[in-house]
């Protein structure tokens, strides 16, 4: 099998995710916060190294800004209805995952807020800052926007967008889902005040972990409420961070799993990383352009693409171009509508999705051209 569906969840992992999970739950795996005895103080040290590779990462000043979460949705979530009141207004952009859409659709819809969505310029699914400065109005509280479209791989101004936020005193809410591990990201010279990731991703760490980090100031609400194993003797929920996002028993071997994900990007380099999934979706992009029955919706270059190539197979819908690489190829990729409606809506791919490749760091350049020829014959014996 050739896993090329890294968008979802990252495959294979370092070596030393699986290591370190395992020792975990070998030697004592214990809660974290909860207790005084030497397995719960070794549970809350490991959790803590990970918030501190994750600070080194994304350089953020002080690692218990960071709250663990089940995923970039909780996150996102946490976000989005913690902060938000009623009467406010909200920007974000077309390309945005569903984890950011539903929760402002379902506020929306019971009166609570409203939002403006931001269309793309052109069929890669690119963001106008202006278009986004255009959308603000007085009671703006929060502009939303994705580093990386999961549907196209298009980089977003996010940069761009966290100077025109800061300028203007609005909060901003960046979801790192397709960009983690892989793009730059400086929660400070970014002007980022929540940046949501998930670990599973580009972080090279397991399912069921993710996290928020959230600026000092920024008036966040607990959505989630439980115990968090500080002030135990109160009923009252903590209110500062990040016991405030963290009721409930974090996903310790997940965590402990995370942070050897993310200490081996450290130690390759994300310039190292990214420039390796260049090379591979330029190869790809190259052997499949220019065929008159197969439509791209991705760049091929590194500099605005993250890692995706989307495509189309003409007289295809994308499911079925899908199951022949998986059935007949041995490839695995995703196809359909990845969970982003509106940003099918605007690239004209509500009848049939996209086939979306993926590669990871550990794919090869054999990987990709085994890949174009597989896709080349679909095309060919249409």
């Amino acid at each position: 099998m050739i896993y090329l569906d890294n968008a979802a969840t990252s495959w294979p992992k370092p070596d030393q995710v699986y290591h370190e999970m395992m020792a975990f739950m070998r030697s004592g795996c214990a809660n974290p916060g909860r207790s005084s005895h030497i397995l719960a103080r070794s549970a809350s040290k490991g959790v803590m190294k990970t918030r501190e590779l994750l600070s080194e990462l994304f350089h953020i000043q002080n690692p218990m800004d960071i709250a663990f979460t089940a995923n970039a949705t909780f996150a996102l979530n946490m976000a989005i209805q913690g902060y938000l009141s009623k009467g406010d207004h909200v920007v974000t952009t077309a390309m945005e995952h569903n984890s950011v859409l539903r929760p402002l659709y379902h506020m929306k819809k019971y009166d609570l807020i409203d939002y403006t969505i931001v269309m793309p310029k052109n069929p890669m699914g690119e963001i106008d800052p202006g278009d986004i400065e255009a959308a603000i109005r007085p009671e703006t509280r929060l502009i939303i926007c994705t580093a990386s479209s999961n549907v196209t791989g298009t980089i977003m101004p996010y940069e761009k967008i966290g100077e025109m936020a800061h300028e203007r005193g609005i909060a901003y809410l960046v979801d790192a889902a397709q960009g983690a591990g892989v793009l730059d990201f400086d929660v400070e010279s970014m002007h980022i005040d929540m940046l949501a990731f998930p670990g599973h991703k580009g972080l090279l760490g397991p399912q069921g972990t993710g996290g928020l980090y959230v600026r000092p100031g920024i008036p966040l609400r607990p959505i989630i409420f439980g115990g968090t194993g500080s002030r135990s003797f109160e009923t009252v929920h903590p209110d500062f961070m990040p016991d405030m996002l963290e009721g409930g028993t974090v996903n310790t071997p997940g965590v402990i799993g995370l942070g050897a994900g993310v200490a081996w990007i450290l130690k390759k380099g994300t310039v190292a990383i990214k420039a390796k999934k260049t090379r591979l979706i330029a190869h790809l992009h190259a052997r499949l352009s220019g065929h008159p029955g197969i439509k791209l919706f991705s760049s091929s270059d590194g500099n605005t693409n993250s890692g995706i190539v989307a495509f189309l197979v003409k007289g295809f819908d994308s499911s079925e171009t899908g199951n022949l690489l998986d059935s007949q190829y041995g490839i695995a990729v995703r196809s359909g509508f990845h969970c982003a409606p509106l940003a099918h809506q605007a690239l004209g791919t509500m009848e049939t999705g996209l086939v979306r490749v993926s590669p990871g760091f550990f794919n090869t350049m054999q990987d990709m051209e085994y890949t174009a020829t597989a896709i080349l014959r679909i095309a060919n014996n249409g």
